[in-house]
């Protein structure tokens, strides 16, 4: 559905921050929105029980163009098998990319945690989910995500077939590879995605044995990675991830940035509790003070105890509020840290080319020498020798083809590079940006928030400033 009411302003889920609202300022989109969760029951779900048929959640997918002169709304039903159809369409059409990982199906989550709560998680990461997507300065304007947010009714792109079904197509097609020669080069299409999907398993196996010789058997392949800047890149982002989750808390180990956030966490959790339950304890304090109070000095006491509780009572709460500060802040290590799945996923695809590349040059290289001894065979024999002939003929057709499949590949692997390098350009300023954010908001806010609880314990200290005039530490006016 569409309408042309003016969009409201971004939600949440675009970003908290000065960055984050700047990257989702400059994306295709003005708003994206996730919400409105239904219960439906899945399409021709049969029950012998009433009420006991399959169900699912839907939400309400909410987006405006941004730049539309029209601001035209658009709303659609998307459930959560919809994003992993899109995720997967990313993944085939963006590779190279840092495509933005979709929120996990965490099932163990959906059966443990009450509903409620479960769907409202999920609705929120979807959300977020979209927004890294809108913001990504490929896939924003891909036909891909805006299919996926416009298109009416049920999700157009149509989901992958899973992994038992093409290897089942794959083993069925085998043998008539082997033995007929059946489509034994893959098409061009074919080489520009990897050989994982299991529909051939001979260029499965091919690789593999490419894999094997190079890896294990010591042989320099055809074509080797020589960006010593994409190498050199990838080591430090490997050292980065160990920054972010290496073991334990050894003292003298640098590696532990998120597992120290999290302590910090907990350190300032626990001392909000502190603060009030000491603040809890001076309440009581001076509840019984007052209800038995006979002289003035019990009455003064009271009076400061009040004064502790409440002091108190104020430090635990402002802890409160500083620990969910220093969660939005600290939450920077989190995000990165998903973001390194995606780039060894792009790391992945490039490798996975380089094999393709490697794998059809290894056989061109083959073929090759096999028609060289097909035609030394043939020339010894007088005028020449029709079969072997023929079966050079086939071959010089397979190495045409294999040639225009290894173009293919290789144009593929130079795209997949070319990517990678202008994702690690953006990722390495984004990093550097969203930890200057980090830094900058994590230690405005301790200080603030310290200024704060320091401020109200020297007001409680010259309320009670009478004790320290006092002989043996007791007020003069209680003397």
């Amino acid at each position: 559905m569409m309408s042309s009411a003016p969009p409201p302003e971004p939600p949440a889920g675009a970003g908290d921050d000065d960055m984050e609202s700047a990257r989702a300022a400059a994306s295709e989109y003005a708003l994206l929105a996730v919400s409105d969760p239904e219960t439906e029951a899945e399409p021709a779900a049969t029950s012998l029980i009433p009420g006991s048929a399959p169900t699912y959640v839907s939400y309400l997918v909410t987006s405006v163009r941004r730049g539309d002169p029209a601001q035209r709304r658009h709303a659609v039903r998307r459930r959560f098998r919809d994003f992993v159809t899109l995720a997967d369409r990313l993944a085939e059409a963006f590779r190279g990319y840092f495509v933005p990982p979709r929120p996990d199906k965490n099932t163990v989550e959906s059966q443990v945690m009450q509903k409620d709560e479960f769907v409202a998680q999920r609705r929120a990461a979807l959300e977020r989910y979209l927004w890294r997507l809108a913001e990504h300065p490929a896939i924003g304007p891909s036909d891909e995500l805006r299919v996926f947010l416009q298109a009416e009714g049920k999700m157009p792109l149509p989901g992958s077939t899973d992994v038992a079904s093409r290897m089942l197509d794959g083993a069925a097609r085998l043998p008539r590879q082997l033995i007929a020669g059946e489509e034994a080069v893959a098409a061009p299409q074919d080489v520009v995605q990897p050989a994982k999907g299991g529909r051939d398993l001979l260029r499965i196996f091919k690789e593999l044995k490419q894999s094997v010789v190079t890896d294990w058997g010591g042989v320099k392949p055809p074509l080797v990675e020589e960006d010593r800047e994409f190498l050199e890149k990838k080591e430090k982002l490997q050292e980065w991830e160990q920054q972010l989750t290496g073991p334990g808390f050894e003292s003298r180990s640098p590696r532990i940035a998120q597992a120290r956030a999290e302590a910090l966490v907990k350190a300032q959790q626990d001392m909000g509790e502190t603060m009030g339950a000491l603040g809890l304890a001076f309440v009581r304090l001076t509840k019984l003070e007052t209800e038995e109070a006979m002289y003035d000095s019990q009455r003064i006491r009271a009076a400061d105890s009040r004064r502790v509780a409440t002091a108190a009572v104020k430090a635990s709460r402002a802890c409160r509020d500083l620990n969910a500060q220093t969660v939005k802040y600290l939450d920077t290590l989190h995000e990165h840290l998903s973001i390194m799945l995606s780039v060894h996923t792009a790391f992945s695809d490039r490798a996975s080319a380089l094999l393709t590349v490697q794998t059809l040059m290894s056989d061109l290289a083959s073929l090759q020498s096999r028609i060289e001894k097909l035609e030394a065979a043939s020339s010894k024999i007088f005028g020449g020798d029709r079969a072997r002939i023929r079966k050079v003929e086939e071959l010089r057709e397979t190495i045409r083809a294999t040639e225009d499949a290894k173009f293919c590949a290789l144009r593929e692997y130079e795209r997949i590079k070319e990517n990678n390098r202008s994702e690690l350009q953006l990722l390495d300023r984004e990093r550097k940006e969203d930890i200057l954010v980090m830094l900058k908001g994590f230690v405005t806010s301790q200080a603030a928030y310290a200024e704060k609880i320091v401020d109200g314990w020297e007001t409680v200290a010259e309320e009670t400033s009478g004790y320290s005039r006092g002989t043996n530490n007791t007020p003069s006016y209680m003397d």
